[in-house]
């Protein structure tokens, strides 16, 4: 009877270490205070089979530095489940790693114990040397690298101003040498310059009246040939009427009185303090530029008949069109030649100090460093409702074509919204689902069809790895993250993207958060932290 009893016995524990489902190995047995022992637990299920690892602060004595993620090698219709736990221990002597609880299918299996042995770190004073403690050195005085900057910045406001300064130096130049080939073309450019300067706008009526009169009596002067700037009121327009008999200029009694007018109101102006009103001023201007085109036009003009001069004047104009020409060229030229000097040199002095990626992202733009830094906006999508803060709004999307009908006729309500799309440097999705029937999801399986969804838009080489995630508010999900290569159909070249899914099972309602992006930009993984950490849920409403 005994007998029996003992083989009865041998065979149930057979039976148990047959169901064993969890290989427990550690990369080595015997380290150094301090030193990070590796556990790895492997098991490998069904498609279908959920496995909880369990979070740990610490496993026996020693303490857990490094939980990393799990990662899953798929073989035919089976997962393979690889974890592994950082171990670490700061005090030498042998321990116990005890086995501890897995869960696979919400049934629990124990993992191997190990025995490891932390040594000490010995200190061999004959064969290393000695040396006495050092002195304390003082620090030495650091102004800290902002000089640099201010440096910079005055010595391309330096530049800037000298171009600015030699470009106006130059016009101010072009401007006084000017020569007025004829009275009427410099009399018409000064009236010009007069209403510019907009005295009287500004109280200045004495000295704009008296600017007004001094150009008609300059060209009156050097048109007609009488001396305008020294005679009295009368005396000009006397002299002006005995000039015009003498050179036979017809001139109307309207222009003589309209000049005659103005020269009066100017004389009231200038020594009785007059103040004419805002159109008395205007038709002032207005009777002095007629008076003087009018002059110009009464004066008899001798056309030379020599050939020889005709020619002579054609080819000096259009020796004087060229050089107009050419001088305008050469001051775009400059202009040109200076922006682009600026620019080289503020690009070489933030290259030099900042280093070229902080030029190209923000001189040449990035785009998701504008997305990371533009105006957020928080919103709630679909039912149930997912809530997330995002760079733009996202906008409602169909995908109930890109579904087979047999998953179709299992789906009450299906809504998605998304921003970009999968060839874009940042693509987000948001999509909730209510099944007909409410029930346990299996997420795993859930995460599989999305990735298997992607494949199915061009994506290869897909590294899958799993891991549960937990809101802030505390609700558990599951997450999976990897990457994939997308080509480039045009090119045939070849991106990697890095993915990351978020799933959260409800009864009868799923909800799911996708981003991609492409692996090894800062700003995009700054973009997918600051969105996943802060994702808001909320539950299942008929």
């Amino acid at each position: 009877m005994l007998k029996k009893l003992i083989i009865f016995l041998l065979l149930i524990s057979t039976s148990i270490f047959a169901q064993q489902k969890v290989v427990t190995s550690i990369d080595t047995t015997k380290n150094k205070i301090g030193a990070e022992f590796k556990l790895t637990l492997k098991t490998s299920v069904d498609t279908l089979s959920k496995v909880v690892f369990p979070r740990l602060k610490n496993i026996g004595a020693l303490e857990v530095i490094h939980s990393y993620p799990i990662d899953t090698i798929k073989k035919d219709d089976r997962y393979e489940l690889i974890k592994k736990y950082g171990l670490t221990q700061f005090d030498s002597g042998r321990y116990t790693i005890p086995s501890f609880k897995i869960l696979i299918n919400n049934k629990a299996f124990l993992t191997d114990s190990i025995k490891v042995e932390v040594a000490n770190v010995q200190v061999d004073t004959l064969k290393q040397k000695m040396y006495d403690i050092k002195d304390i050195v003082k620090a030495e005085d650091s102004l800290g690298d902002w000089w640099k900057y201010l440096l910079g910045i005055l010595l391309i406001l330096g530049i800037g101003g000298f171009i600015y300064w030699y470009v106006k130096i130059r016009q101010k130049k072009k401007i006084e040498e000017e020569i007025y080939k004829t009275p009427i073309e410099k009399a018409t450019s000064l009236l010009n310059t007069l209403e510019k300067k907009e005295l009287w706008q500004h109280g200045e009526v004495k000295a704009y009246y008296s600017e007004l009169t001094d150009i008609a009596r300059n060209y009156i002067e050097e048109a007609i040939e009488i001396p305008a700037m020294e005679s009295t009121t009368s005396e000009l327009i006397a002299g002006l009427k005995a000039a015009s008999l003498k050179k036979k200029m017809k001139l109307s009694q309207e222009t003589i009185e309209n000049l005659f007018t103005v020269l009066k109101q100017a004389d009231l102006v200038k020594f009785a303090k007059s103040k004419p009103l805002e159109f008395e001023i205007t038709e002032d201007r207005n009777k002095i530029q007629r008076a003087i085109l009018t002059l110009d036009e009464a004066i008899p003009v001798e056309v030379p008949v020599d050939e020889d001069l005709i020619l002579n004047e054609a080819q000096k104009q259009k020796q004087i069109k060229t050089m107009l020409r050419k001088k305008r060229n050469q001051r775009i030229a400059i202009s040109v030649a200076s922006v682009l000097f600026l620019l080289f040199a503020t690009a070489t002095y933030f290259i030099a100090t900042k280093g070229f990626d902080f030029v190209k992202d923000n001189i040449l733009g990035h785009p998701t460093k504008e997305l990371l830094e533009g105006e957020w906006v928080k919103s709630e999508y679909g039912n149930p409702g997912v809530i997330i803060e995002t760079p733009k709004v996202l906008k409602r999307m169909d995908l109930t074509k890109t579904l087979p009908k047999e998953g179709m006729a299992l789906i009450k309500e299906m809504q998605s919204f998304g921003y970009g799309s999968l060839l874009d440097n940042f693509y987000i999705m948001v999509s909730t689902i209510k099944y007909k029937q409410e029930g346990a999801l299996d997420l795993s399986k859930s995460i599989e069809s999305s990735l298997k969804a992607l494949e199915s838009q061009g994506a290869q080489n897909m590294i899958v790895k799993q891991e549960d995630f937990q809101t802030a508010n505390g609700i558990t999900g599951k997450k999976g993250f990897g990457t994939f290569s997308r080509i480039d159909g045009n090119s045939q070249s070849s991106t990697k993207i890095y993915y990351e899914i978020l799933l959260f099972g409800q009864a009868g309602g799923l909800q799911q958060i996708l981003i991609l992006h492409e692996e090894g930009d800062r700003y995009a993984t700054e973009l997918t932290d600051r969105i996943l950490n802060a994702v808001e849920l909320k539950t299942t409403s008929n």
